[in-house]
């Protein structure tokens, strides 16, 4: 009975000895790094000239000099001006920008679409040109998402 209590005892221990970690396990999985943003508006519009929204591009905490691809879409609140999906141009040391006119005062929304070895992030941040119209400013207040957010294109 003794002898047959070891031979369990030693087959468990020898059971439980397979399932434990390697110590390099971690390096058999692909470590996840994603693409972060920082979505730079200028300071102030001035009518008749353009101004250029920027996004500056990290992974790994380094910038990202090469994205596969980054894109910039830009509407007004209220509709009345749309930038449609359009490639951004590199300024480098990790820094993509666009320019566009901004004529018009009011509540507007830039979308980056970007993208770098397989990691892709669209972030979405509002800003405002001149002053509120007074439906800008309850749209604001009740913290409603934009109604004009319908600019799906895919490339």
């Amino acid at each position: 009975m003794h002898k047959k209590k070891m031979i369990w005892m030693f087959l468990f221990i020898v059971m439980l000895s397979g399932c434990s970690l390697k110590p390099d396990v971690a390096k058999l999985y692909k470590e996840e790094s994603p693409l972060q943003s920082e979505i730079i508006i200028p300071d102030t519009f001035s009518a008749n000239e353009k101004e250029t929204i920027k996004v500056i591009l990290t992974q790994h905490g380094e910038r990202v000099e090469d994205a596969d691809f980054v894109h910039f879409e830009i509407w007004k609140q209220d509709g009345t001006v749309t930038y449609y999906m359009e490639e951004a141009f590199d300024l480098g040391n990790g820094v993509y920008g666009i320019s566009k006119d901004f004529n018009s005062d009011g509540l507007y929304f830039v979308k980056v679409h970007a993208g770098n070895n397989g990691s892709i992030i669209v972030p979405q941040k509002q800003f405002v040109v001149g002053s509120l119209s007074k439906s800008e400013l309850d749209f604001l207040q009740k913290g409603q998402q934009s109604q004009i957010e319908g600019h799906e294109h895919h490339h």
